[in-house]
């Protein structure tokens, strides 16, 4: 070559010693052309290239067919030089479709070159397809294939930091728009990375780390990553790390600061929330005034987002907690609201009692209270009169009973209400039985004498029972009284008391007129009347029998009744637990 302008010659460079492969990242160049001689002659014109401190790396297809396959493999080809006419006379121009249609690569430049112009006019072609040079190859002069290449790469760098900016900010932006959790936060990560390496405008690799507050130096995470360093995404823990990182992550967590030294820049922040994040870049380039404030003004940024996930993160269980106490709170007003409609129930349970005691009081009264009335009338109009002492003694006695029959009944009615009471307790001491049993049977002595019974107690002495004695003595009264009030003149009334390992028995039996089995079904109900009448005329409640039942159940016991039959007596039997 005697001028650089001149046309290129072709020449075997085969024993051309090549420079040795170079670590540097290299340009790569697609030589798409089924001539190899255009092959041999590219490489060696372009064989010193260096652009940005990076130089070549030139791969080969000899027909548009391997083209295709070379495109498919490399999709990171920063240009092509490209023939038309190969199997075809349109092979090169259908190739171009293909890369931008088919594999959607719109970055890599196309330089096409042919050897008939006409074959491809220029113009038509320059419009019709996405090409972004055309040359004849009568002009490859090594200035201008230079001139050429060097205008196409800066375009595909241009053009790749466009798209990873846009893939960047795409990132952050689908990340911000779901900042709920720690997936996310490593999206946004991975876009902060990506975009900064964009708007500097440099390759770097990069690393995020967080640290919880007031973690241990080896608890932390790495949220993201490029380049050499993506391999440590998700690690947890310095070991996990190079030593040369590590100690670097080490050294930013103590310093708290910010460092740029040579290529590398390492951010320290702190977020609202107490945790710690440190980025990593590693440029080829040392970083301007300009770049380090962007840099910087990213990082602080990410924080913010940080926060916010963390802010997000305590509203969700702020609300978690929130829900709970509505739904505690709503189970306690069910609950309320349930005893409320018990208490309504009892309520009207209660009122419906008080009509119907009222109405059992009124008729029950009325026939001693008429007795009374009757007798006074008559004692008035004796009065002045000469009537004999006996006939004024008889109705003092008729008064005199008619008033105790009233007294009975008024006490029967306060021990059932005291025994419907809803705040009642049980008062247990212990009682000797035995004794109360007798204590009770003397009281009723007079009630039997008049009736010309006998009542007959058997009660051993010296054992105890736990249990409330005024309670019990109220109850075995209402036995006591009730055979008395239903067994014959002149019948016998028997209490017995007996005991065994666990239990204290008391027996109660007459010589009445016995129980039906209609009566046994109701026997302990309130205000129940039965079959049997009392033998001398006496007043009935129907209330003595169901608050005996009320006052043994309240001490764990049970009381039955049996019976023979119509004319046989009855038994009543109360057992209690000895203990309590």
């Amino acid at each position: 070559m005697a001028d650089q302008d001149d046309v290129l010659h072709l020449i075997d460079d085969s024993d051309v010693d090549r420079p040795e492969a170079s670590t540097v990242r290299k340009w790569k160049i697609a030589v798409i052309d089924d001539d190899r001689a255009v092959h041999e002659g590219t490489r060696f014109a372009l064989s010193d290239y260096s652009l940005n401190g990076q130089t070549l790396e030139i791969l080969s297809a000899y027909s548009a067919t391997e083209g295709r396959e070379l495109m498919r493999a490399h999709p990171d080809i920063a240009a092509v030089l490209l023939d038309v006419i190969m199997e075809t006379d349109a092979a090169g121009l259908d190739l171009v479709e293909f890369i931008r249609n088919d594999l959607k690569n719109e970055t890599v430049r196309i330089i096409l070159r042919t050897g008939q112009p006409g074959q491809a006019p220029e113009r038509r072609v320059i419009v019709d397809y996405d090409i972004n040079d055309y040359k004849a190859k009568t002009e490859l002069t090594a200035d201008k294939l230079f001139t050429s290449l060097t205008a196409a790469l800066r375009s595909y760098q241009q053009l790749e930091r466009m798209v990873q900016t846009r893939r960047g900010l795409e990132i952050i932006i689908d990340a911000a728009s779901t900042l709920y959790d720690f997936k996310s936060m490593q999206r946004l990560a991975e876009g902060v990375l990506t975009q900064i390496a964009s708007l500097l405008n440099v390759d770097c690799a990069g690393i995020l780390v967080l640290r919880d507050s007031g973690a241990d130096d080896d608890n932390f995470a790495v949220l993201a990553g490029s380049g050499c360093y993506r391999r440590f995404i998700g690690a947890t823990g310095q070991e996990s790390l190079d030593s040369d990182l590590k100690q670097t992550v080490e050294a930013a967590l103590k310093r708290r600061k910010h460092e740029f030294v040579d290529h590398r820049s390492v951010l320290y922040v702190r977020t609202g929330s107490g945790r710690e994040v440190v980025v990593l870049l590693q440029a080829e380039r040392d970083l301007s005034d300009t770049d380090r404030s962007l840099v910087e003004i990213f990082g602080s940024r990410l924080s913010i987002a940080f926060d916010n996930v963390i802010l997000y993160q305590q509203l969700q269980d702020a609300n978690a907690q929130l829900e709970d106490r509505v739904a505690q709170r709503t189970r306690a007003l069910m609950q309320a609201n349930r005893r409320l409609s018990a208490q309504w129930l009892r309520l009207q349970r209660a009122n419906g009692f008080k009509n119907e005691i009222l109405g059992t009081v009124a008729h029950d009264l009325k026939n001693p209270l008429g007795v009374i009335f009757g007798r006074t009338e008559m004692l008035a109009e004796l009065i002045g009169t000469d009537s004999p002492r006996d006939t004024v003694t008889s109705q003092i006695d008729h008064i005199r009973d008619a008033t105790k029959r009233l007294i009975t009944m008024v006490d029967h009615l306060i021990s059932d209400a005291m025994a419907d009471a809803f705040d009642i307790t049980i008062r247990r001491e212990p009682v000797d039985v035995a004794a109360l049993v007798a204590e009770v049977s003397d009281a009723n002595q007079p009630s039997a004498i008049n009736k010309q019974q006998t009542i007959a107690v058997s009660a051993p002495t010296g054992r105890i029972t736990m249990c409330d004695q005024d309670r019990m003595r109220e109850a075995i009264d209402n036995l006591v009284s009730n055979a008395i009030k239903y067994t014959p003149v002149g019948g016998r009334i028997t209490v017995l008391v007996d005991h065994d390992a666990e239990h204290t028995i008391i027996r109660v039996t007459d010589e009445g007129a016995g129980l039906s089995p209609e009566d046994l079904g109701r026997l302990f109900g309130r205000f129940q009347r039965l079959s049997a009448k009392p033998t001398a005329g006496e007043s009935s409640t129907g209330l003595g029998l169901s608050i005996v039942k009320r006052i043994v159940e309240m001490h764990d016991g049970q009381i039955n009744a049996d019976s023979s039959g119509p004319g046989q007596g009855s038994t009543f039997t109360i057992i209690l637990p000895a203990t309590a």
